[in-house]
């Protein structure tokens, strides 16, 4: 963990410890007045404040927060503001416990029956009103509106009676139309924070599948092995994935790929490693002599995507999932990389409520 993403990770644990000791189990009964936030008041700069709960309607959820991961996308927030939001209370990969329940709310997105005491993760929310919403099912993900608790979009939850919409919080607030939300009791804490996540993964999965180049018998190369990079490697070995080549430029990292199911590993500061020549050459003595059949790019660096075509062989096929925010642009020959070798190239953007 770097020196930024901990210095995060220390203030939502004062703000879920609650100030005056660990935060109380509250009820339809007996709720909270108030609730502490870590909110980002200025660029690398959290303050812990207190705002009033607003009054809670027949179509609101309040939950106790029980845990929240800190993302990338929130270390970039905290560095830069690429989105505007500031000030803003970040936090999307989050869960707690329902301890308001509005009576016009019975179950949750998919239908389960949901109540007071449930556990509950947050997925994204849709505007339901634009081209994307109205004409292409199940690509909620790319409304042109769309919002994520936490993050982007949804300044509904971010007015003066209400700083309560990210997961950075000790109480977080679900309100307004378009809101997404899933009961899982059946999932542990950890499991519970690494759904978004996962959520995230599995929607990359499942582009790649679209182009009809993953299967049981495909050699995968994995570029990045963050948390992004990991989790996926995780969905692929559980779709059945067998022959997955992870590289990185941090050996410990590259340990656990090799723990959760990578065959080869690849390190660009291994002396036989260290050029970009060096690494096709082994992807290539390793993918049948061509290159490997589907690549999944899951860094956020300019400079290694512009490598990831070099390990691809002809008509293989390529997802990028590493940029959700502008960190740059990189130079590539798009007769040598794309038209000569014709690789399928997919995007993948976030997730939708059905992933």
């Amino acid at each position: 963990m770097d020196m930024s993403s901990a210095q995060i990770e220390n203030i939502v644990r004062q703000v879920l410890a609650g100030m005056n000791g660990s935060v109380a189990p509250a009820t339809n009964g007996d709720l909270p007045k108030t609730a502490h936030v870590a909110m980002l008041v200025d660029k690398k700069k959290f303050e812990v404040k207190e705002f009033p709960i607003p009054e809670l309607t027949d179509d609101d959820i309040l939950v106790r927060v029980e845990g929240a991961g800190v993302c990338g996308t929130d270390v970039h927030e905290w560095r830069a503001d690429p989105f505007g939001l500031i000030p803003v209370v970040l936090g999307h990969e989050g869960t707690g416990e329902v301890v308001y329940l509005g009576k016009n709310i019975k179950c949750d997105t998919a239908g389960k029956p949901l109540k007071v005491g449930d556990k509950l993760v947050t997925s994204v929310i849709s505007c339901g009103d634009c081209y994307v919403c109205r004409m292409v099912p199940g690509r909620t993900n790319l409304c042109d509106n769309q919002g994520v608790f936490g993050l982007i979009g949804d300044k509904r939850g971010q007015s003066e009676n209400n700083r309560l919409n990210g997961w950075f919080s000790d109480y977080m607030l679900i309100r307004g139309a378009g809101a997404t939300y899933f009961q899982v009791n059946d999932l542990n804490l950890n499991q519970r924070m690494l759904l978004e996540l996962a959520t995230v993964c599995v929607h990359a999965l499942e582009r790649g599948q679209s182009t009809g180049l993953i299967n049981f018998g495909s050699k995968v190369l994995l570029q990045g092995c963050g948390p992004v990079g990991l989790v996926m490697l995780c969905v692929l070995r559980a779709a059945g994935i067998n022959y997955i080549i992870a590289v990185d430029g941090n050996e410990d990292r590259l340990k656990i790929a090799e723990k959760l199911g990578a065959k080869k590993t690849i390190c660009f500061k291994r002396p036989d490693e260290d050029t970009l020549e060096k690494r096709v050459a082994k992807v290539k003595e390793i993918a049948n002599g061509v290159g490997v059949d589907f690549a999944y790019q899951c860094t956020g660096a300019p400079a290694a995507a512009a490598d990831i075509y070099s390990y691809i062989r002809r008509g293989g096929g390529m997802c990028e999932m590493g940029f959700f925010v502008n960190n740059g642009e990189y130079s590539v020959n798009p007769h040598l990389a794309m038209c000569n070798k014709e690789i399928n190239i997919v995007g993948s953007w976030d997730y939708s409520a059905e992933d």
